[in-house]
């Protein structure tokens, strides 16, 4: 049998020997590679870049689409002044940029006249589209309610996720998330009017405890013609609510041809309560002028 004869110390010494430490050692270099890529990666996508205007296009998920041209005016010179202090973001469509966050920066920028615009570019999915420009603006107090509302339904429909859910991503509890988006079944009117600021969310609450859609319409144009104050509305709206129940008690069609009479002759609202032989007549009025209006009727 052969004899196999080892190097000498020194001379082995000379000659690199493949061992377990030597496997783990490369092992290292290439994490250490990959990290570093991942790194260069992560820099690369939140590296602050000017980027030509017309190439930024609009976010399918903006949840915003109402703006004060007076605000936007005030933003353009501020940006003439002082440059974009906040880098928009982005994400990378081909030869594209769809815009994520920043969509006031962006229109006023292009009222200042900027052909470059400062950005960070991000990947990110359509869900995160969407958390990200429904972030922005909620924390900037951005959106008006019906837009927010909007934004928290297609969260719920399009990303499938519950009312618990959005409350954690947007940093609000689910009641409050609840019932803004409850503000979506008032008539279209009341949220036009909502969103143009000619009433207040307390106003359209207020109108929300009304069932009947009619009903509703009506209090806006009382609200809107009268000028009515949130408690205001609230007490006419709670009114409103006991009508019928008060209509089934009085079932005396005498009195309600004495109503009409009334309410035709003085121009607003009668209601007689009848108390065995005697009772009570309520007139209505929501202004001074109305109040005088009837005192000259009566008088």
């Amino acid at each position: 049998m052969p004899q196999n004869y080892g190097l000498g110390r020194g001379l082995a010494s000379l000659i690199p020997q493949k061992s377990k430490n030597d496997s783990q050692a490369e092992f290292l270099r290439k994490q250490r590679k990959v990290m570093l890529e991942d790194n260069k990666n992560f820099q690369a996508n939140n590296q602050v870049l000017e980027i030509e205007i017309d190439k930024i296009i609009a976010n399918p998920y903006q949840p915003r689409v109402k703006f004060d041209e007076g605000k936007l005016e005030e933003l353009s010179q501020s940006i003439k002044s002082h440059g974009i202090i906040q880098p928009l973001v982005v994400s990378q469509n081909g030869s594209q940029f769809e815009l994520i966050a920043g969509e006031r920066r962006l229109q006023a920028s292009k009222i200042a006249g900027l052909k470059k615009i400062p950005a960070v570019i991000r990947k990110v999915k359509d869900k995160e589209k969407l958390e990200l420009a429904l972030a922005e603006n909620v924390q900037r107090h951005n959106l008006n309610p019906i837009e927010e509302a909007k934004a928290y339904h297609k969260m719920e429909e399009e990303f499938q996720m519950n009312q618990e859910e959005i409350a954690r991503k947007i940093g609000k509890s689910r009641s409050a998330i609840a019932n803004k988006m409850r503000l979506l079944k008032l008539p279209i009117e009341v949220q036009k009017s909502l969103i143009e600021e000619d009433i207040t969310e307390g106003h359209a609450k207020a109108i929300l405890s009304i069932d009947n859609t009619e009903k509703q319409r009506a209090l806006l144009n009382l609200i809107l013609k009268s000028n009515l104050t949130v408690r205001q509305t609230e007490d006419k709206s709670k009114e409103v609510s006991v009508k019928s129940h008060r209509r089934k008690i009085q079932s005396d069609p005498e009195l309600k041809e004495l109503e009409n009479k009334l309410m035709e002759f003085l121009g607003t609202k009668v209601r007689i309560n009848k108390s065995g032989d005697g009772g009570k007549i309520t007139i209505e009025y929501y202004s001074e002028e109305e109040l005088n209006g009837i005192l000259e009727k009566i008088s």
